[in-house]
Parts: structure tokens; C-alpha cells; sequence
């Protein structure tokens, strides 16, 4: 089926989905939507939310995509339902997988979720881990601050990246749990300097990996994967995008893409 899989964040924090989707499927073309002008959606209500990723869905959906991906926590906790009824194909968010993997790795039954304010408030992640297994604890945290570190480019400096982190789980710095989920695709950019904050005596889930992995999982099972490489990607984004391709060619080299500035 040599469609593509339809890819949308509010910003960077996506490109941690697509850079693993690349590296599991690497016949799969993906288009890209970043939501750059409207970004962070962690301090917007759920409706906004809603509104803005169903918009997005749509745009998407236009480009004959067989898959959509929400690699995004908040739009994910805002819109998943909603986007599957009215969505002919499958779509697919963050929040069930990373939650999945960090249930199998917890040996104490005690985990800590970092995400944006939206996603802690909407407490998507702990309800599905209850839903799963009951006797597990959820600490839900919201770090608003670390989406405009990553998206402004200040992660590139390490001591920048570790003083934040610092400052923002200060709070955190003796919690019991064992294993940490990285509940914004944003946060594994800073994945560094939150494990070295918890002395490296925790796990670390990255939701967006495990997003990728589900997805692969999904079209194999499907018998929807490309039967050839399609070789350049699609990055759409809605305003001036040179910081945003910085990112991009940083993150993942060698790629073949075009990018485009466009008007929502």
C-alpha cells in the first residue's frame, strides 16, 4: 500500500515519532504537519485543542495518507477519540503505547509522567495505566517550561537544558517511582538532562518511540506497509519555518524532504 503515514505535532517534539518511524519503516514516506503558530498546545483548553488537531486531520487526510499519527500527547488526550469516528483511516496517538511500555518496565508499580499542563490536567495517561493495571501509581507533572526550551533551540546548550530541568522537577528529585514517562514528544530532546537529574537510577520511557513501534506493529499486521522506498518526505508548516528545519536537519541527517510554509 504505497500511501503515506500522516505525521502532526504543534512544533518540533514530532520529528522524535518520525525520526524512529524512518528508522523502523524505511520504505514508508511520511507528511508532516507542525502546528508552529498555534504551538505549545499544552497551555490551550482541550477545545481549542480539539478544534486546532481536527483541522489538521483534515489538511492530512487530503494528501491520501493511510495512517495518521498524533505525535503530539495533548492532541492526543484532546481529539483521539473524536478524530476515529470521523477519520476512514486509522489514527493513532501517544498516550496508549508509552503507557503500555511503562507498565512492563516498572518493578516497584510506580511511575512518574512528565507532560504539558493539558495532558497532566486531562490525566489521559494515568486513567489508561488504570485501566490496564489498577495497582500502579501515577504521579502526573505538568512542565510547561520545557516545550518553549525545546522549541526556541536553547536545548542545544546543555547547561541551558540542565539548569530548566533542574528548576522545573526540583520537587521531584526524591519521588520513589522507578520509571519515568516522557509524556510530550518535545521532552526526549532534553532526555539527557532529565536522566541526569534522577541520576540515571530511573527508566525512561519515550512515548513517541513506542508510538513507532505500534505503528509498525500496525501496518505489518495490516499488510499496509510499502512494497518500494518512497523517497522524499513532506514537512508542511504553518508560518516562517528556518528555525524548524535547523531541528529537523539536526536531528535526522541525510534525509531527502521538501518543506512548506502554508496559510492555517
Amino acid at each position: 500500500m504505497n500511501r503515506a503515514i500522516g505525521v502532526m505535532d504543534s512544533g518540533v517534539g514530532g520529528l522524535t515519532v518520525v525520526k524512529e518511524l524512518i528508522r523502523q519503516l524505511p520504505n514508508e514516506k511520511i507528511i508532516y504537519f507542525a502546528d508552529k503558530k498555534r504551538c505549545p498546545y499544552g497551555d490551550k483548553s482541550q477545545i481549542d485543542v480539539r478544534a486546532f488537531t481536527e483541522e489538521i486531520a483534515l489538511f492530512l487526510s487530503a494528501h491520501d495518507i493511510k495512517v495518521l499519527v498524533l505525535a503530539c500527547n495533548t492532541a492526543t488526550a484532546a481529539a483521539l477519540p473524536e478524530l476515529r469516528e470521523k477519520l476512514d483511516i486509522p489514527v493513532i496517538g501517544v498516550i496508549k503505547p508509552g503507557s503500555r511500555s511503562a507498565i512492563q518496565m516498572t518493578n516497584n508499580q510506580n511511575i512518574i509522567v512528565l507532560s504539558t499542563k493539558g495532558t497532566a490536567e486531562s490525566h489521559a495517561y494515568g486513567r489508561k495505566i488504570a485501566r490496564i493495571n489498577r495497582d500502579v501509581k501515577v504521579t502526573e507533572f505538568a512542565c510547561p517550561e520545557f516545550v518553549p526550551l525545546v522549541e526556541s533551540g536553547r536545548y542545544h546548550d546543555e547547561k541551558e537544558s540542565d539548569r530548566v530541568v533542574n528548576e522545573v522537577l526540583s520537587s521531584l528529585k526524591n519521588h520513589e517511582a522507578d520509571t519515568v514517562i516522557l509524556g510530550c514528544t518535545h521532552y526526549p530532546l532534553i532526555r539527557n538532562s532529565i536522566h541526569k537529574f534522577f541520576d540515571y537510577s530511573k527508566y525512561i520511557v519515550d512515548s513517541g518511540f513506542e508510538t513507532a513501534r505500534e505503528v509498525s506493529a500496525y501496518l505489518d499486521f495490516h499488510d499496509m506497509l510499502n512494497t518500494e522506498k518512497l523517497e522524499e518526505h513532506q514537512f508542511y508548516i504553518n508560518g516562517e519555518y528556518k528555525r524548524f528545519e535547523e531541528t529537523l536537519n539536526k536531528w535526522i541527517s541525510n534525509m531527502k524532504y521538501s518543506i512548506e510554509s502554508v496559510d492555517m
